[in-house]
């Protein structure tokens, strides 16, 4: 049997491992936590969503530039095939109501715990709180362990070592640096589907931390995505907000800032608006008259009022068609972008141009290359856990075919 070492035990990696072992190879996985699948546990914490239903010619599209690159990996290893594989681990799955897919259990740590026993069965062994540093001068890999360095060879490798988000969970991007070093291009690391910063008001932050904002659209330049959102202490956040964050990431960069723009009614034009709004207001307040002429949540009125008081006017001062244009086109201004190590997932990573169509880097004879490493985001709802399965797959079925070329 050939000896193959995939470094990182998450979906990628232990995909990879799968496709070996079924394929002939003698495979150890390598991790530097003291568990497998520590942030496929934590992406399940709030259901796991393995993947969507929605047609393979849209769900590619969520992988947006890297489309092209990533679409035989996810043909080769559809949703589907997805689904037919979590079944056969004993976690059927069903479609929720917005098309994305969850395992009935809507917990991931069933489903890892029925796939680290069909490795074991299949002779996967794991080497754990081994923690890669790169090779050594006969081309071993080498790894730091708690009874000190270890140097291993082997025929070939997987690189599975994820991105640079939630690093306790042990992807912390460190292989940027050991890769760098060999001449392969990276594109630098950045937070996706994450958080944005906002200077809101004392007021505002005190009171409407952990509020949500929903049925509203969220609209940054041509790019606009209806869904719901979360006020948080130092900003925004949310499923919308991710949806948006590579397009409000580049403004950020770009610009130093960015505008949201808060559609609070997005289901009532102007005209519609003005005329509930054009109502006597008696002795209501004005966030009682607009939460019943409006049906406006607390926090859409806040919002409202944030925006009155950064143009020095009084919200009581505008007009019934201010008002209503208002309530579709808030203006929130963001000024940073929350940390990488709080995203959920990272944009850049291993340029595609360093990849054969195997996924092996061409520099790298016998080094294969999977899952968040490489240079692609796509938006939570299932995308993310598909393209890290498919391009395990693939690695895993590049290495089997490599290796028999010899």
């Amino acid at each position: 049997m050939t000896d193959v070492a995939v470094i990182g035990a998450g979906p990628a990696g232990l995909m990879a491992a799968e496709v070996l072992a079924s394929g002939g190879a003698h495979v150890t996985i390598y991790d530097a936590m003291p568990s497998a699948g520590r942030k496929f546990l934590m992406a399940g914490r709030g259901g796991l969503n393995l993947t969507h239903s929605e047609p393979l010619a849209d769900f590619l599209t969520r992988y947006r530039e890297a489309a092209p690159r990533l679409r035989r990996a996810v043909e080769a290893f559809p949703p589907d095939a997805l689904r037919d594989w979590s079944a056969a681990l004993g976690q059927p799955t069903f479609i929720g109501s917005s098309g994305r897919v969850f395992p009935k259990t809507f917990k991931a740590s069933p489903l890892l715990r029925a796939w680290l026993r069909r490795l074991d069965a299949s002779g996967v062994q794991f080497a754990l709180r081994h923690r890669w540093t790169g090779w050594d001068e006969t081309g071993r890999l080498q790894f730091q362990t708690p009874d000190g360095p270890r140097a291993i060879a082997a025929n070939a490798t997987v690189l599975a070592l994820g991105g640079a988000s939630w690093p306790r969970l042990g992807s912390d991007g460190a292989w940027v640096d050991l890769l760098a070093a060999k001449g392969i291009a990276i594109s630098k690391l950045r937070p996706a589907n994450s958080g944005f910063t906002v200077a809101w008001s004392e007021v505002f932050r005190d009171r409407f931390e952990g509020q949500p904002l929903k049925g509203v659209a969220l609209t940054v330049a041509a790019h606009t995505v209806r869904g719901e959102a979360m006020i948080t202490r130092s900003g925004i956040e949310g499923g919308a907000i991710y949806a948006l964050s590579a397009e409000l990431r580049e403004a950020v960069l770009g610009l130093g800032q960015a505008t949201l723009t808060i559609a609070l009614r997005p289901d009532l034009d102007t005209d519609g608006l003005t005329t509930r709004l054009s109502g006597t207001r008696g002795k209501q307040s004005l966030a009682n008259f607009l939460r019943k002429a409006a049906q406006l949540s607390p926090v859409g009125i806040g919002l409202m009022q944030e925006t009155a008081i950064a143009s020095g006017r009084p919200l009581a001062s505008f007009s019934p068609a201010e008002l209503a244009d208002l309530v579709n086109a808030v203006p929130v201004q963001l000024t940073g972008i929350a940390p990488i190590e709080r995203a959920i997932s990272t944009a850049g990573g291993i340029g595609f141009e360093e990849l054969d169509e195997h996924f092996m880097l061409r520099k790298l004879p016998g080094v294969f290359a999977a899952g968040e490493m490489l240079d692609w985001e796509a938006p939570t709802g299932g995308y993310l856990l598909q393209a890290s399965f498919a391009t395990g797959a693939a690695a895993g079925e590049g290495v089997l075919r490599w290796l028999g070329s010899f």
